[in-house]
């Protein structure tokens, strides 16, 4: 099995990013409803941990999400493969349950949150650009 720095609450079977497999750096735009933005924050103090795990479980590293008073909401992840991770989370019950509830949030909105988001083009990464030298 491959060695890894130091990640607090470690799991055997998290997907991380090893020398040989490099991370995929995704970021993505979803639009949430202004009047809910309170409840939007307040159900991001307290995610489900058995969610927690699924993401860290398939893939889902580094996470983040941005939102701005208007409900634009920018997120940030990497994993090693977009595809493995979102079909990974698919597969769980707890996203099936995370989906549907957080789906009222979001305005314009066919699908669950975590394939209908707006991916957006990375067109500039310091350590990548600094490699080249």
């Amino acid at each position: 099995m491959p060695t890894y720095d130091y990640v607090p609450n470690y799991r055997e079977d998290s997907v991380l990013s090893t020398p040989e497999q490099p991370q995929h750096r995704v970021c993505f735009q979803l639009q949430v409803n202004p009047k809910l933005l309170e409840e939007y924050r307040a159900r991001h103090q307290a995610v489900w941990p058995e969610m927690l795990h699924a993401l860290a479980q398939h893939g889902w590293n580094n996470y983040s999400l941005f939102l701005r008073d208007d409900g634009l909401l920018i997120g940030y992840f990497e994993t090693p493969n977009l595809a493995s991770a979102r079909e990974g989370m698919a597969a769980t019950e707890v996203n099936k349950r995370w989906q549907k509830e957080m789906s009222p949030f979001f305005v314009g909105l066919d699908e669950a949150p975590d394939t209908g988001f707006t991916q957006l083009a990375e067109i500039f990464h310091l350590e990548d650009q600094l490699a080249t030298l």
